[in-house]
């Protein structure tokens, strides 16, 4: 298969509910993006072939028809109304799908006529080519291809219906199509201008998730060419330099698919898996005023320091960007100083942040990067010591990270409800604290790296080490995942402070991370390997509680408040795959088997990229944002782990069989 090549659907599956399920993903590089469905369907409102940066809907749809030298018409569109109907069913005509160097492409097949249609953003600008080929027909033969042009102008979590204003449809000197005063433009061949609303357009996955599944689509217009078998009608949607006269159609496609092969020799990716992983790695890395951010998930999210901080390894440091993360991480060298004086509404991302940057340096070698960041490093100590605006701040009687009552929802498991947070954390969390623990390690590395003193900060990251093992040792064999907790939201606490000592996988960064506070415990460390692999681990990752506890939720569907409440409560989160790994590889365990199922997954939902969670109940049913960076970051990682552990091994096995080789005669008489 060529590089970055994902997969390819047949007729049959285009057709059933397979290509209604599988969804593929152009971004541009801002934040903007186009997405869709393998058969073309629209099922959630955030599907749509123009989204910008700024996380408006604009162009919806292009339905093509095809209309054939004997006069036969043929509409290769499918739309779902709010009726329940299915019109028109031009997935039925497709005869392929597949996704080669990052670019969807469509084939729909009547008779000796086929059509093509490829969709690729320019790198850098809000621009989307949708490149019509006629790939076969009859010699001499020519066709008529109309797209009619489905428009909105929306926020992508709300809907617009007719009883609004209409859409503001114009045309520029230059024959361009205005949309909504200049908020984005439409160039294409033979505009002939509609005026009418497509009422109750109908998003399935939307209904499912409990939200308004309708919105109505103002028909614009449509752009027409007659064509020859090779010749080609794109057009080109854009929010920005619309003064510029628009870019080559094919031209956008091909630099889309160089710069895809680029980024796969650039990682040095090997197999397909870690092709299509390096690709899907770069939808989430976006440039922001100039900086490099990371998008946390599509279609939905925006860019939160957490997510970012525990993907920067797996996108940057695995993917050969390390130059771009160098960037990110500087932009970031504020965050003490903003601790101390605004609510970040997160308990643990400086901490991470933290990580990444040992994990740059340590990894790059980049020791100028971590003398400029230390004292951004000694800043976000001194907060967490002083005192955060997040209600984060160190027990003085026994230095670790206690998290008050009023913050409870700020972790990484931070659903929430009206009546407030789905599982509250205030005390001291057992995940915070191996962060805490590994930053003071990591501090202290990176002082040591700088020719500093680094004794007091090895005294005081050893007493937190021997407290943290102390306090969250618990009974059960594994470690508490919370000590000095609140009154507890379930019957199983009672009432009062307490140690909760529910079966979570927050416990593993305790043996994971590069200063891990548990690394000098290997019985406690494989109690609790041994009750996680047991407990919590699934084809897709590790469910966020196990299935024996109070309020475990073996499916995550529903209104949003259902799905709020099973989102930290045993629902599978792929990330933990990789500090899983890399606790079963500083266990010396076998782990080249884990990976399986998620290569698999890869061609399943969201094409080429791993999904935010899936239900803990088999069959794991995938859910969430189908695009997910954290997700997408730990396989990566799990990857380049589970290689190095595996070349180790054979390097180590390779060493004892030398070692074990009897002499011959000539090197014992030396």
């Amino acid at each position: 298969m060529p590089p970055g090549s994902v997969m390819t659907f047949g007729p049959h599956a285009c057709a059933t509910p397979a290509g209604f399920e599988s969804e593929w993903l152009v971004t541009d590089g801002l934040g903007g993006y186009a997405t869709g469905t393998v058969a073309g369907l629209r099922t959630r409102r955030y599907h749509a072939l123009l989204v910008t940066p700024q996380r408006r809907v604009a162009l919806a749809a292009l339905d093509p028809l095809l209309r054939l030298p004997g006069g036969a018409e043929h509409r290769l569109a499918v739309h779902e109304w709010g009726s329940g109907a299915l019109d028109p069913v031009g997935h039925h005509l497709l005869e392929s799908f597949e996704i080669i160097d990052a670019v969807p492409r469509w084939r729909w097949r009547i008779g000796e006529y086929v059509l093509e249609r490829e969709v690729a953003m320019a790198y850098g600008r809000n621009t989307v080519a949708v490149v019509h080929r006629l790939v076969a027909a009859p010699p001499g033969a020519q066709v008529r291809l109309t797209l009619g042009a489905l428009c909105t102008w929306r926020d992508a979590d709300a809907e617009r219906f007719r009883d609004g204003p209409e859409l503001v449809v114009g045309r520029t000197e230059d024959g361009g199509v205005l949309v909504e005063d200049g908020a984005y433009r439409l160039d294409g061949p033979g505009w002939v201008p509609g005026g009418e609303w497509y009422l109750d357009a109908y998003h399935r996955e939307e209904s499912a998730r409990g939200l308004n599944p309708l919105e109505d689509l103002w028909f614009a217009g449509t752009f027409t060419a007659t064509l020859r078998a090779g010749e080609t009608l794109t057009v080109i949607a854009r929010s920005d330099e619309i003064d510029a006269p628009a870019p080559d159609g094919p031209a956008v496609v091909g630099e889309a698919r160089r710069r895809a092969r680029k980024l796969v020799r650039q990682a040095a990716a090997r197999g397909a898996a870690d092709r299509r992983l390096v690709l899907a790695a770069d939808q989430f890395v976006i440039t922001r005023d100039g900086v490099p951010a990371v998008v946390a998930g599509y279609p939905w999210f925006g860019s939160y320091l957490r997510d970012t901080m525990t993907a920067y390894e797996g996108l940057f440091l695995h993917t050969g960007r390390a130059a771009e993360g160098r960037r990110l991480l500087q932009s970031h060298a504020d965050l003490g100083a903003r601790m101390r004086t605004e609510e970040l509404g997160d308990a643990d991302g400086p901490l991470w942040y933290v990580h990444a940057v040992e994990r740059h340096v340590t990894r790059t070698g980049d020791d100028a990067l971590g003398a400029e960041l230390l004292p951004a490093i000694e800043a976000i100590v001194a907060a967490y010591t002083k005192g955060t605006r997040d209600g984060v701040t160190v027990d003085p009687l026994d230095g670790l990270l206690a998290l008050d009552a009023e913050h409870a929802g700020l972790t990484w498991m931070n659903a929430r409800l009206p009546r407030g947070p789905v599982t509250p954390r205030d005390g001291k969390p057992v995940e915070l604290n191996a962060l805490w623990a590994n930053a003071l390690g990591a501090l202290a590395a990176l002082r040591e790296r700088c020719g500093r003193d680094a004794s007091v900060v090895h005294t005081r990251r050893d007493a937190v080490r021997a407290q943290f093992v102390k306090r969250f040792r618990a009974p059960d064999g594994w470690l508490f995942d919370i000590v000095d907790a609140g009154p507890a939201p379930y019957p199983k606490g009672g009432s009062g402070v307490h140690d909760d000592s529910v079966l979570r996988p927050n416990q593993l960064l305790a043996f994971s991370l590069p200063y891990a506070p548990g690394a000098d415990e290997p019985q406690l460390r494989d109690n609790v390997l041994r009750a996680v692999g047991e407990e919590l681990l699934t084809p897709l990752g590790l469910r966020t509680l196990a299935p024996g506890e109070y309020g475990y939720a073996g499916v995550h569907r529903g209104g949003v408040v259902a799905r709020d409440a099973a989102y930290h409560q045993g629902t599978v989160w792929p990330w933990w795959l990789g500090p899983y790994v890399d606790a079963l590889c500083a266990a010396g365990r076998p782990v080249d088997a884990l990976p399986a199922a998620v290569e698999a997954h890869l061609g399943e939902c969201g094409l080429g990229s791993v999904s935010e969670i899936a239900e803990s109940d088999a069959p794991h049913r995938p859910t969430g944002a189908p695009f997910s960076a954290r997700s997408v970051a730990a396989v990566l990682h799990a990857r380049v782990t589970i290689r190095q552990n595996c070349n180790l091994q054979i390097s180590e096995k390779t060493k004892l069989a030398r070692e074990a080789r009897p002499r011959t005669r000539r090197n014992a008489l030396r």
